[in-house]
């Protein structure tokens, strides 16, 4: 009932905040740059951010029909509870006063979680430039009675049609993932230059202890991050933005850095190194991040991953598609956290896979993250390499084996309210 009735009021309560965030826009007058995607667009936006600097404002932690229009009019949600929102409501028009930013460009991420917001926020930021990193199955419950009633073939292609709305009004430039038929088939709404990125121009990929490496038919990039294969989309993309606004790349890298929850790694208890991933739980964003711990040189490696969410009907067919993805993984233990991993990916595991079928030992699943990590801290040798990947609050079985607990703010989600839930959650 509660989650009905915020559905109802979503677009209601964000067309307020939307038109004073119009008016700012007027007074202000920036150059706006779209990011959007369904992965991988807060690392991309940190990346133009390395290179562009104080030349603009940049939508960090915003990215939906609410958080754009706070982020233009100054507000800022500290605790995302609920009593914020009349102090927010009241407070938004005499945000119309404050002075205007003094950045001439505006580097926004946008998401589109349900059907019509990327139409909300596409007429409201009507981009000179839009960034399109990709289209997957995201957020699919909210779009699979799009697909049912046969507006649309499939429910990739519902998103990719909300997404495409950001190309539809984009006025000068959209630079898009090439290799996808899903936004191929959307850039007919284009008004102006498209520009196509493909990973085909990628030669080789290394992942190693000291970052990743690109490689392209001329060049090297090098990164101190642990960055999946798909990240090379998003460096092309900064290229082309740089080369349409003539400012000179800095090859060194050396302002980048990756937002939490993207691969960061620790210390961990026992002399264990532990790769927090825990933010993004999509497929897409899993699957890039499984290919990269595939290759990363550690001799000892541990799976610990959480269900996959807001999937919808396809919730099922993900998690079991999942299974043949981990069995790849020369992965020492597997450990599953959540109820739908348990339910459809622990079960194809252990019976459709030979080796997996007969090692109890090997692979393990919890509905709970407590309970993993109650087996975490009594099963390690030391000198582990422990990849976290998905949802069920696994940050905070991360927050209980670093080594240095100063590191605990550098995990995703440190407001009060996530605090609440894992607290919920024995974490």
């Amino acid at each position: 009932m509660l989650s009905k009735l915020k559905n109802f009021f979503y677009f209601p309560g964000a067309h307020y905040f939307r038109f004073l965030a119009k008016l700012k826009l007027l007074r202000w007058k920036p150059y706006i740059i779209v990011v959007t995607g369904s992965s991988g667009k807060t690392t991309l936006l940190h990346l133009i951010e390395s290179q562009m600097g104080n030349k603009a404002k940049y939508s960090h932690l915003a990215n939906s029909s609410y958080g754009v229009p706070f982020d233009i009019l100054g507000l800022k949600r500290k605790t995302l509870m609920v009593y914020e929102w009349l102090f927010l409501f009241i407070l938004a028009p005499f945000m119309l006063f404050k002075k205007n930013p003094s950045e001439k460009f505006y580097v926004v991420e946008t998401d589109c979680d349900r059907p019509g917001e990327g139409k909300f926020l596409a007429t409201l930021l009507k981009p000179k430039i839009t960034l399109w990193t990709g289209v997957s199955r995201t957020h699919t419950a909210n779009f699979n009675s799009e697909a049912t009633k046969g507006k649309f073939r499939k429910v990739e292609k519902a998103i990719a049609f909300e997404y495409g709305f950001f190309i539809e009004k984009t006025s000068e430039l959209a630079v898009v993932n090439g290799d996808l038929n899903f936004i191929a088939e959307e850039l007919k709404r284009a008004k102006g230059k498209v520009v196509k990125i493909s990973i085909k121009n990628l030669k080789e990929y290394k992942v190693g202890y000291s970052g990743t490496v690109y490689r392209t038919e001329d060049k090297t990039f090098e990164f101190k991050f642990l960055l999946p294969k798909e990240f090379f989309y998003s460096l092309q993309m900064m290229f082309v933005v740089l080369d349409k606004l003539n400012i000179k790349a800095d090859l060194s890298f050396k302002n980048f850095s990756i937002p939490p929850g993207r691969s960061k790694i620790f210390n961990g208890i026992k002399n264990t190194t532990i790769i927090d991933s825990t933010y993004n739980a999509t497929p897409e964003a899993v699957s890039a991040v499984l290919n990269m711990f595939s290759t990363y040189p550690s001799k000892d490696k541990w799976l610990v991953l959480g269900d996959m969410i807001e999937l919808g009907n396809e919730e099922r067919e993900e998690h079991e598609n999942l299974s043949e993805k981990i069995a790849k993984i020369k992965a020492r233990k597997i450990i599953l956290v959540g109820p739908r991993l348990s339910k459809y990916t622990y079960t194809k595991l252990r019976t459709k896979n030979e080796k997996l079928r007969t090692n109890d030992k090997k692979v393990v699943s919890f509905i709970m993250p407590k309970e993993a990590l109650s087996y975490i801290e009594k099963n390690l040798r030391g000198g582990e390499t422990i990849l976290f990947k998905g949802a069920r609050f696994l940050e905070g079985v991360i927050e209980n084996l670093l080594e240095d607990k100063r590191n605990i703010d550098k995990l995703p989600r440190r407001e009060k309210v996530w605090e609440k839930r894992r607290k919920k959650f024995g974490l």
